[in-house]
């Protein structure tokens, strides 16, 4: 007895049952408040998180072209929301057996997914692999990771819970499942499952079958590893998993799922998702710098409705690079070659040391612009020589020059001498004296043959008759807003932009109204609200009489002028046009139009330097401009002959004074008939002949005194 007593003295002490319910007591207490902390942390931080945030997901503005079709998407995600209801039951039944099978019965968290998740990162002291239900998954998705956190840890899991709990509060189910298969990545650089879909089958979302639902559900937990284009075999083994589950859940019976399993997974061929890239699209993207601000830019899902035509467009490309391809395999061209480019070092990031181009086409109606090329090659010249690049104009000025005179009372068959310039003769020019590009003269003219065979010595003496400040009134009525104020700007001794010069011969063929070019016709958002929409501004900028003797002198050019050599080059329409051609042929252009567009052109190089001796526009750009124009469909761009403003009136003038003739002026032979518009008929008969032919010695040209007194002419017609 005294031994047994002996061990129950000695043995330990049990803890008393008060102890263990004390201890869970307040165990259980800490648990509460450390939750209840928690959840109200958490609660207040979620809250501060715009619900509607989850509706608003980036997706790539598409560019659309001049008959609505798509031409381009810009750069930013490649996504294309589309409703629930227009995506395939087979992709949702896959998606949502792969990922949250629950997803109806949960309100936003799945409690042992959570709890098992918490578990692990407690004990394994890092991110484990969760089982976020498909609302965390939007949550996660929806706000920016500096916000949420893009580890997987347990600080993100439960802000993720929190704000999964309020999205389920604020949406219904359909609108969560909505932006989620819109939103998430879903690998090849797209978004959501339309573009899924499009990128892996070449199929809207709306068709997909059972087994390429399966495929794309199959991928989103790890787009890089299971990419179908990249890994096939795991594509296939992710789609089969996902095959099998749906069987399991009574999706699909398991024949059919075998049935799927047995067939090759087959996807399409890889698609470029980059935005075009090309001139046209830089300059719509220089536009919509303009026209948005940075957060509709970035916000992206915009519908951008463009003048472009892509046949115009396509065939502008073409021809630049065709045709001075030909320049270059010219024997004895001392300059690089754009087929050698690979090989040289590029100088910067503007310039190319091969011959460039530039087109612009514009729409005479609307203004739109309907094609604008900026170089041969976009990828190796970003620089956009339609639009940003200044060269001297050359004789494509020279019609502007002839309008303001025109408009002053000279008349085409106004006499002009072509004489040599003489020192002091030009008003404010010195001993400027220019000649004429074949170093000949051809003494007296009428006026229009110097437009029609762009002679130096007559335009020169035309702009000083319609005087400086009247030719810079014109160029800025029709947009040319770079003229400097010296007279050998009458020979388009300033630079002017493709684009600008082109917009201004639009006026012509718009009898004289200036219509504002452009090329986004207007702007949607993706619901159809109006962001922007085109003025279409015009005004008056010439007379329409004026801008009659303009174009029928212009037609010309195409008969017996600079340009006579299209109709061998197969242009055959109704146009008028002018070319040009700058000091030492450092710059070629051609510029005119047709009853419904008008196109002008350049080629140089990049730095000015003579590109080929005796190198003209009517060489170097009129066949890329024929080339051009050729393309324009006639059922679209109908070349009609070009029309006067009004009944013409068969009318004889006086070459020497512009005015009616008399029959003295018949008798001197300077009586000429001409058929003219209403407001450019003269309004007063000869004041020169009076009745009497003039002497021989009063007919001849004199040598302008000392102090620049112009030739006997200038008394009559401002001097020329």
């Amino acid at each position: 007895m005294a031994r047994s007593s002996s061990r129950k003295k000695n043995a330990p002490k049990k803890p008393p049952r008060r102890f263990f319910r004390w201890l869970l007591f307040w165990l259980a207490l800490l648990c509460l408040v450390v939750g209840t902390v928690v959840c109200v942390i958490y609660g207040i931080w979620s809250s501060t998180f715009d619900m509607e945030a989850v509706k608003e997901m980036p997706q790539r503005s598409i560019v659309y072209d001049m008959d609505g079709k798509l031409y381009s998407r810009l750069q930013g995600e490649n996504r294309i929301v589309v409703p629930l209801s227009e995506v395939s039951r087979n992709f949702l039944d896959a998606l949502l057996v792969r990922e949250d099978s629950r997803f109806y019965s949960h309100h936003g968290v799945d409690p042992i997914g959570v709890a098992r998740a918490i578990v692990r990162n407690l004990t394994r002291g890092s991110a484990a692999q969760g089982a976020s239900t498909i609302t965390q998954q939007l949550a996660r998705n929806s706000y920016p990771e500096e916000r949420v956190g893009n580890r997987k840890n347990i600080h993100r899991k439960l802000l993720e819970a929190f704000i999964a709990v309020r999205i389920e509060q604020r949406f219904k189910k359909d609108e969560i499942l909505e932006f989620y298969v819109n939103r998430i990545y879903f690998g090849a650089g797209v978004y959501g499952i339309e573009a899924a879909s499009l990128s892996y089958f070449n199929k809207h979302a709306s068709q997909l079958s059972i087994g390429e639902g399966a495929t794309i559900a199959g991928i989103i937990r790890s787009p890089g590893r299971f990419s179908p284009f990249t890994n096939p075999k795991g594509a296939k083994r992710e789609r089969d998993t996902v095959l099998d589950r749906l069987a399991k859940e009574g999706k699909i019976s398991t024949a059919v799922a075998a049935e799927q399993k047995d067939d090759r997974l087959i996807v399409a061929k890889k698609r470029v998702l980059s935005a075009q890239e090309n001139y046209a699209m830089d300059t719509v993207r220089r536009e919509l710098d303009l026209l948005l601000s940075d957060a509709q830019r970035d916000d992206g899902g915009l519908k951008i409705y463009t003048t472009i035509d892509p046949t115009l467009q396509q065939a502008a490309e073409k021809s630049i690079d065709v045709q001075l391809r030909k320049v270059e395999s010219r024997p004895g061209y001392a300059h690089p070659k754009r087929v050698n480019f690979s090989q040289q070092a590029k100088e910067d990031e503007l310039q190319t040391p091969y011959l460039q181009g530039a087109v612009v086409v514009i729409d005479n109606k609307s203004g739109g612009i309907r094609a604008v090329v900026g170089g041969r090659d976009f990828s190796e010249s970003k620089y956009n020589r339609a639009t940003q690049a200044g060269r001297q104009v050359g004789s494509t000025f020279k019609p502007f020059v002839y309008a303001a005179a025109f408009a002053r009372g000279m008349l085409p068959g106004a006499a002009i001498s072509d004489e040599a310039i003489e020192r002091g003769e030009i008003t404010g020019a010195g001993n400027w004296t220019p000649g004429n590009s074949d170093g000949t003269n051809k003494g007296v003219l009428p006026a229009e043959d110097g437009l029609i065979l762009s002679r130096n010595t007559m335009s020169v003496r035309v702009g000083e008759r319609a005087g400086l400040e009247a030719v810079e009134k014109v160029a800025e009525d029709v947009g040319i807003l770079g003229m400097t104020r010296q007279p050998a700007a009458f020979l388009g001794a300033f630079e002017s932009t493709v684009s600008e010069l082109t917009s201004a011969y639009s006026t012509f063929a718009n009898n004289g109204i200036r219509r504002q070019s452009y090329i986004i016709e207007r702007i949607d958002t993706s619901d159809g609200a109006i962001v922007y929409r085109a003025a279409h501004v015009s005004r008056p900028a010439i007379d329409p009489g004026v801008n009659w003797l303009v174009t029928s002198t212009l037609e010309k050019v195409f008969e017996r002028g600079t340009a006579a050599t299209a109709g061998a080059l197969g242009f055959k329409k109704t146009a008028a046009g002018k070319t040009g051609t700058t000091n030492d042929f450092r710059d070629a252009w051609f510029a005119g139009y047709t009853t419904s567009l008008t196109c002008g052109v350049w080629v140089g190089l990049d730095r000015p330097q003579t590109i080929i001796p005796h190198g003209y526009g009517a060489a170097l750009a009129l066949p890329i401009w024929v080339d051009v124009m050729n393309a324009a469909p006639a059922n679209r761009y109908p070349a009609a002959d070009f029309r006067p403003p009004g009944p013409l009136q068969r009318t004889q003038v006086c070459s020497l004074s512009n005015e009616f003739a008399t029959t003295a002026c018949e008798r001197a032979g300077k009586a000429y008939s001409i058929d003219l518009p209403a407001s450019v008929i003269p309004r007063d008969p000869c004041h020169i002949h009076r009745g009497g032919a003039l002497t021989e010695e009063e007919e001849r040209p004199r040598k302008p005194a000392s102090g620049g007194v112009f030739r006997s002419f200038k008394k009559f017609f401002g001097g020329d």
